[in-house]
């Protein structure tokens, strides 16, 4: 039996946090929650408080958006009704789409984008640059 979908942070018992959209279920008289698109939100702080929010995937390696969780590896569950962070979390899913949709764009390095040396390259200026000091 399939619960309604609803928004929440779960907390891992080995420490890890992810924002996503969950529906639990029952199988064979376990619980087990199926994720969708799992996020890691970290802030970003300035001198005056958080100035926003860093969004991640919470597997890189991977293509998938589906997850499946078993409920005895969670710590605790919170149902989020913050709709912040709840925005957040669709803009970033509906860009997710967006790119993986055929529409990414292939960047070529360029001088503009910043500096561009080989490692061996840049050891030396570095080398350089401490002994002068």
């Amino acid at each position: 039996m399939m619960e309604d979908d609803f928004y929440a942070t779960i907390k891992f018992k080995n420490g890890e946090e992810i924002f996503c959209k969950v529906s639990a279920c029952e199988e064979e008289e376990k619980t087990i929650l199926l994720v969708s698109n799992p996020i890691i939100i970290e802030e970003i702080k300035g001198r005056s408080g958080v100035l926003g929010y860093k969004l991640e995937p919470w597997l890189k390696t991977t293509t998938e958006d589906m997850f499946v969780v078993n409920f005895s590896d969670v710590l605790t569950m919170s149902e989020s009704s913050d709709i912040e962070m709840i925005m957040l979390y669709q803009n970033y899913v509906r860009n997710l789409n967006h790119n993986n949709g055929g529409s990414t764009k292939n960047h070529k390095i360029s001088k503009e984008m910043g500096y561009i040396s080989s490692v061996n390259d840049a050891k030396d200026i570095l080398e350089k640059l401490y002994k002068s000091k």
